[in-house]
This record gives structure tokens, C-alpha cells and sequence, in this order.
């Protein structure tokens, strides 16, 4: 049996959404910007799926705009609305850092605030790096690796007074908590399907009504000249739907039950769960395992059937010691002792139970006081 705990990185299709999904292709072809029945058609279901994203987080349909997923929707947030002095904080997503790490790079201004011990990014220290100059605070809802809640309200009340831009990557929190744009008090906030049991490949991005941004993208009128491009209606289908079952609170505290579980059956391993005593996401755990090796947990939970992922990003190979995690105080020892386990609404109490007792069994093996494994024969 295989068991998918790495739902932060991506989740399963839900049958309800493969189900729309195919049919979706099968049956809705036409092109949403023809007048035709064909047309007319797809239009219809594309606004359909417009209003179920925008009902998730409390917006009006018309405030949201299809994108290829968060990575777009983060770009074009921060670059259609950067101008001057940008706030942001250092546990974003690449998607959000490196878009500003390009805006700095274009001479822009930039402020990183770092977070606590516990991964909150206090709202006070980000209220007070805004500047007279600033014009865009990006920071995002919830962390993709610890899954800790951020202050955005607060931060959103600030920057309400003083007429700055406030961008949110809800990419990871939609589905998970409640969302609602207008208690957050933010401009633009971007999501990703995939992270709700539909399709890769779409998001969208909110856009307060009244705002403007530069657009990024030319070639056509689509979603109301804010994203040019033929709407892609299969999968918008599909994420209406992901959006829809998504609205359904009550998975949300059946799956913090099952993740409580397992960090109260991982605790005798002596470890550390991160984040641990704030608000988190209820479906994810960032544990360290003290004097372990996080790379040798993964590989050992995958050859027995676990999938989980690391506290660490890849990059042309090597392993890197989480961003999130060193700015959190880690050292990059404890970083590369960490990983991540992400569940889902469709993760069962059976799953959590074969991934409690392989953990006991592969971790203590990757500890420094572990006995040395003998060594091979040549003969």
C-alpha cells in the first residue's frame, strides 16, 4: 500500500473533480469568446467555475481572473503592482521571492522581514518597515512547509490606511482555513488548483475591484482584458468543482485530528515540531528529528511505501537547507534534519498508522547514533 503524505507539493485528483474533469473535455470544446451555442456554452461553464473559486474566498466573481496556477498569479500580482519601496517577508514562496529579488534587482527598494522561532512574521515588524515610499507588502497567508498561519489582517488594516498594496499567496491556505478577502483586506491574492484536489496546469488571482494593474499579458480581451489568452474550460471546470468541495469545513477538522495524532505517536523519537504552539494549517506537520538526516528519512519512507518530502529544496542537485527554516533560527544541521508530512481530506486513519509505524522503524536508522551499517563484501 501506498501512502501520499505530501500533499503541500501537490494532491490526488478527487473523483468528483476527474468526473468533471472528463467530461469537460468530452462534451465543452467550444471557444468561450465565440457567440455560438458552442461558445455560449463554455462561457456558461467558465462562470460558472468563476463563481465557485470566488465564493471560497468570499469574493465577487467578477474580481477574479483565470491564471496558469500560482507562480502566474504571484508574478503578475507583484509586477503589475510594484512601484518604489516593496515589504515583503523571508519565508515566501520562490514565487513570491524571486519575482521581488528581480524587482530589486531593477532597482527597486526592498525590505525582507524575517520570521520568529515559531514562524510567525510578526505584523508589527512588517507595519513598521513600510516606509513613506511604499507601494506594494507582499506576504503570504500560510506557510507552504511549517503550514503556520500569518498575520495578514492585521497587516492588511495598515496598509488599508495608508493606500499600499498588499499582494497574498494563499496558495496553500485555500481549502484548509477559511479565506475571505475582505476581512484580510487585501488587494490581490492568488491560488492554485492543485492544492485542492483538481488539475495542474490553472489558479486564479484576485484582484479588488476598482484596482488596476500593469497588464503582463497581451493578445486578447479575455477575463475582462486582465488576462489575454483563450480560457482553458476543462480545467476551469475542474477547479470550480475542487473550489466547491473545498467550501466543506468539515473534512478540516477530521484530518487535524489524524495529523495531532501523529505527532503525538512520533514524539517518543525525540523530535521537534515547528511551529508548534501557533496557528497552523490543519493538515501539515514540519518535524526535526534531532541528529538525523532528513534526505535518508525520505529515501527509507519511499522504499517502504511513505511518500514525504524534505524541510529542503533541490536545486541543480544539490540539497539546500530550507530558506523558511534557517530564517526561523535552524541551524542548517536542524534544517537538513526536518521533514515535511502534508495530509489530505482524502487521507485515511489506516494511512496514518502505516506511516506512524515506518517512521519508527526508518528514522532512528538515519540518527548519527545510529550503529554504522557493515560494510559490503567484494566477495
Amino acid at each position: 500500500m501506498r501512502v501520499y503524505l505530501d500533499n503541500n507539493a501537490t494532491t490526488p485528483l478527487h473523483p468528483a473533480v476527474l468526473d468533471a474533469l472528463e467530461r469537460a473535455l468530452r462534451d465543452v470544446f467550444g471557444n468561450a469568446s465565440s457567440i455560438h451555442r458552442e461558445g455560449q456554452t463554455a462561457r456558461r461553464r467558465i462562470e460558472e467555475a468563476r463563481e465557485s473559486v470566488a465564493a471560497l474566498i468570499g469574493a465577487a466573481a467578477r474580481d477574479v481572473v483565470f491564471t496558469s496556477g500560482g507562480t502566474e498569479s504571484n508574478n503578475a500580482a507583484i509586477f503589475g503592482a510594484a512601484r518604489a519601496h516593496v515589504v515583503t517577508t523571508a519565508i515566501e514562496h520562490p514565487s513570491v521571492s524571486e519575482p521581488i529579488q528581480e524587482l530589486e534587482r531593477r532597482g527597486h527598494a526592498v525590505t525582507v522581514v524575517p520570521p520568529l522561532r515559531n514562524g510567525v512574521v510578526p505584523a508589527e515588524a512588517v507595519i513598521a518597515a513600510i516606509r513613506p515610499e511604499t507601494k506594494l507588502v507582499a506576504m503570504m497567508l500560510a506557510n507552504n512547509e511549517t503550514g503556520v498561519v500569518q498575520p495578514v489582517a492585521e497587516v492588511g488594516r495598515a496598509c488599508r490606511e495608508r493606500g499600499i498594496h498588499l499582494h497574498c499567496d494563499a496558495v496553500q491556505a485555500a481549502g484548509k482555513i477559511d479565506i475571505d478577502v475582505k476581512a484580510l483586506g487585501v488587494d490581490t491574492l492568488s491560488l492554485s488548483a492543485h492544492k485542492l484536489h483538481a488539475p495542474k496546469g490553472i489558479g486564479a488571482m484576485y484582484v479588488r475591484g476598482g484596482l488596476s494593474l500593469d497588464r503582463y499579458l497581451f493578445g486578447g480581451a479575455q477575463e475582462r482584458r486582465r488576462r489575454a489568452g483563450t480560457e482553458n474550460v476543462p480545467l476551469a471546470v475542474a477547479f470550480g468543482v475542487a473550489a466547491e468541495l473545498a467550501r466543506d469545513a468539515a473534512p478540516r477538522a477530521r484530518v487535524r485530528a489524524l495529523r495531532d495524532r501523529f505527532e503525538a505517536a512520533i514524539a517518543p523519537l525525540g523530535c521537534t515540531i515547528n511551529g508548534a504552539g501557533v496557528e497552523r494549517l490543519p493538515n501539515t506537520t514540519s518535524v526535526t528529528f534531532e541528529d538525523a538526516d532528513a534526505e535518508g528519512i525520505v529515501i527509507g519512507l519511499d522504499l517502504a511505501g511513505i511518500a514525504v518530502s524534505t524541510g529542503a529544496a533541490c536545486s541543480s542537485g544539490r540539497i539546500e537547507p530550507s530558506h523558511v527554516l534557517t530564517a526561523m533560527g535552524l541551524s542548517e544541521t536542524e534544517a537538513r534534519a526536518t521533514i515535511r508530512v502534508s495530509l489530505s481530506r482524502l487521507t485515511t486513519a489506516e494511512e496514518i498508522d502505516r506511516a506512524i509505524a515506518v517512521i519508527h522503524e526508518v528514522v532512528p536508522r538515519t540518527m548519527s547514533s545510529a550503529p554504522a551499517m557493515p560494510a559490503l563484501s567484494d566477495e
